[in-house]
């Protein structure tokens, strides 16, 4: 596993890191909790110092479910890796999975929330803070305030937004400077490149979501079959519909010629392609299984050159492909 640096805050992380909301939220019932505490630990060995989660990611019997298995499976290696968090929002559970996003930027629910994620993470601090969405009620300049607050308390060390366009991210930093951007970001969702000139300026990290396309870009899933329909969002996602599997053909096998061509896997070049992109990005695909935790973190070994990284946006600027889950017109 290599390393890099979020932005200009000299804060360290894996180059990739682990994307752990899969575990218990969005991708079927929660795994096994044993079974997750001996993974997290394995990503430890493998080199992962960058885990990614949010006080939302969890059950109807336990929203909080992923920051409790954190916290306990975590506890014993604080000191040698970054944790990351979010507040801000809540799910409409009266309606239909994937569940209607309900925000609240209000200082008094990010203190009461920083609060019930210090003692479900077992841990006097956050290392990264994100506002997981934008609070239109509430000017990201107050937000930002609180933010400054929690870093002055010891809190939290950084803080970030989630999903978030130049004018936000500029009208933050001015208050208190942003840390990292955790937006969807893809070789299938590319909307977010606009941001690259004001995240170098401003000296901020992009970390990204969804880097494999909730798995599609793995090449390991024809369609949405197997998915449980109420706990898999993938069930509903535009990617693994059977009547766009043909549309994205040509993008699966430029994968496949890429990771032939450099002995690796389609998960490794989609991840390597943005790793060589930018200095500043961290992808955090998520996992339940070893085997793919050894397969993404071998990503961050692949080196591929700026003309290659060129030529494939290129071709990506061209190729057919289907909608993806969170696109947007």
């Amino acid at each position: 596993m290599k390393y890099r640096t979020l932005g200009d805050s000299g804060l360290t992380v894996s180059a990739v890191g682990l994307g752990c909301m899969g575990m218990s939220h969005a991708y079927g019932a929660p795994a096994d909790k044993r079974e997750m505490t001996e993974l997290l630990a394995r990503a430890v060995d493998m080199g992962y110092t960058f885990f990614d989660t949010a006080e939302v990611y969890g059950t109807l019997e336990d929203p909080h479910d992923n920051e409790n298995l954190l916290g306990a499976a975590l506890k014993a290696y604080r000191h040698d890796i970054v944790l990351a968090t979010k507040c801000g929002i809540a799910f409409d559970t009266t309606r239909p999975a994937p569940y209607p996003l309900v925000p609240d930027g209000r200082p008094e629910s990010i203190r009461r929330a920083v609060d019930g994620s210090l003692r479900r993470l077992q841990t006097d601090h956050i290392d990264l803070y994100y506002q997981h969405r934008q609070d239109p009620q509430v000017p990201v300049e107050e937000v930002a305030g609180v933010m400054g607050d929690l870093i002055r308390e010891g809190k939290i060390r950084h803080w970030g937004l989630s999903e978030v366009d130049e004018d936000i991210i500029r009208r933050a930093d001015k208050v208190c400077h942003v840390t990292a951007i955790q937006n969807r970001y893809s070789m299938m969702a590319r909307w977010y490149e606009s941001l690259f000139p004001t995240l170098e300026e401003l000296g901020i990290a992009l970390v990204a979501f969804s880097p494999l396309a909730n798995g599609f870009l793995s090449d390991q899933y024809k369609n949405a079959e197997g998915f449980e329909k109420d706990t898999d969002y993938r069930a509903s996602m535009p990617q693994f519909q059977q009547e766009n599997y043909e549309k994205n053909q040509e993008l699966l096998a430029l994968l496949r010629r890429l990771a032939t061509a450099h002995d690796a896997t389609p998960a490794q070049i989609s991840l390597a392609w943005m790793l060589c992109e930018k200095p500043w990005i961290v992808p955090i695909p998520g996992t339940r299984k070893e085997s793919r935790l050894a397969e993404n973190a071998g990503a961050s070994e692949i080196v591929l050159s700026h003309e290659e990284v060129a030529t494939i946006s290129k071709m990506l600027d061209t190729i057919p492909m289907s909608a993806v889950y969170g696109g947007r017109s």
